[in-house]
């Protein structure tokens, strides 16, 4: 039996790297059971305890010095202008991941996370690693993270990206496909949609970064225009402050692990409020849902707002607007929403890679070569 063997980062952390590391093994999973597939956390591996530690301290870092965080990632992680060191890493983890190579013997590596990728490059450079990898990125741009050189295969977010690729690394054409960030098959499920007269508005994430947006939803709601579900995630205090407002038309949704369920949340929506997260508006652009930004937190998010509204694929809630103001203007404008829908089709028609069946059969041909 072959094996692929999947490296996210921060076990205990439910990011999009996860997320993706799970698309991809629903992938394999759903089309064959001839293939193992494990997920190991390079982290947890090398010490649960700083995991954790390490866990605790990046979700405090943003929340409370959010502008030193978009410092630092961006001259660390983002347009480097040239090369950085990573020796302490390095030194850190290169003995671990060769230690979980050589215990679990994949036909095939895949990094969801850049610190994998980036270890797994130097091994290949040194001579030291054989089985083929594939980088799976999982937001709109590649962070300066990210091993590239030496990795085999590449499922990149857009065109832009390929192009790169290609021209900064030399990496061969055939050897990307653009995917966008892989999600969960399940979403492209279409549940039967009852029509009513009130407007169902999906808030997502407003655990870390969208209290404007909460301290709106208030008792001026109206419950004959609008249905608000608000997602809490594991937040208990944001679900217990919805609760509390005991209103008919904003309803707490606790943490969801099912896809399915989740797919029946966006499917009776006619709106996401969101950060720019690079699954959940890769969920949302599976559904063609109309997606309103009202904030994105610094680093990645900034980032990856940056590339979607140049490619017109959200709308940005102007600063200072009431969101329901701006959604209600929004939702019956015809033309507008026609054309985020033109913009949508567009996008998912530049994807080489569109399902889960085509995704799978380029695995399949990687394992087979090897």
């Amino acid at each position: 039996m072959k094996k692929v063997l999947i490296f996210p980062l921060l076990n205990s952390m439910p990011s999009g790297h996860h997320q993706v590391a799970e698309a991809m093994s629903e992938f394999i999973r759903d089309h064959t059971g001839e293939v193992e597939c494990k997920k190991v956390d390079l982290l947890s591996e090398w010490n649960a305890k700083v995991e954790s530690v390490t866990v605790k301290a990046y979700l405090n870092w943003i929340r409370r010095a959010p502008n030193s965080y978009a410092w630092i990632y961006r001259q660390f992680a983002y347009k480097s202008s040239k090369e950085k060191s990573h020796k302490t890493y390095e030194w850190l983890f290169m003995k671990k991941v060769s230690e979980i190579l050589e215990r679990e013997k994949p036909d095939l590596i895949i990094c969801t996370h850049g610190f994998p990728s980036l270890f797994i490059n130097k091994l290949k450079k040194q001579g030291k690693c054989k089985v083929p990898c594939l980088n799976v990125y999982t937001d709109f741009f590649v962070n300066d993270v990210w091993g590239r050189e030496c990795i085999e295969y590449h499922f990149a977010p857009n065109e832009a990206i390929k192009g790169a690729l290609c021209q900064r690394y030399g990496i061969p054409e055939n050897r990307i496909f653009v995917t966008g960030i892989p999600v969960s098959e399940k979403f492209s499920r279409q549940e039967e949609r009852h029509s009513t007269k009130r407007l169902t508005v999906l808030v997502s994430g407003g655990s870390t970064g969208l209290s404007e947006v909460l301290n709106q939803l208030d008792e001026e709601v109206n419950e004959e225009k609008w249905n608000f579900q608000v997602l809490c995630g594991t937040n208990k205090k944001l679900q217990q402050k919805i609760i509390a407002l005991n209103h008919p038309a904003i309803h707490a949704i606790p943490y969801i692990s099912s896809k399915e369920m989740m797919n029946e949340l966006y499917s009776k929506a006619d709106a996401l409020v969101t950060k720019p997260g690079g699954v959940t508006v890769s969920e949302a652009l599976r559904k063609e849902l109309p997606i309103f930004i009202p904030a994105a937190l610094p680093g990645q998010e900034e980032i990856n707002l940056a590339y979607l509204l140049e490619e017109k694929l959200v709308f940005a809630v102007p600063e200072g607007r009431r969101l329901m103001d701006f959604l209600d203007e929004t939702l019956a404008d015809e033309e507008a929403i026609g054309r985020f829908q033109k913009r949508i089709k567009a996008y998912k028609n530049s994807l080489s890679l569109k399902n889960s069946d085509e995704i799978y059969m380029e695995l399949e041909k990687i394992l087979v070569g090897n």
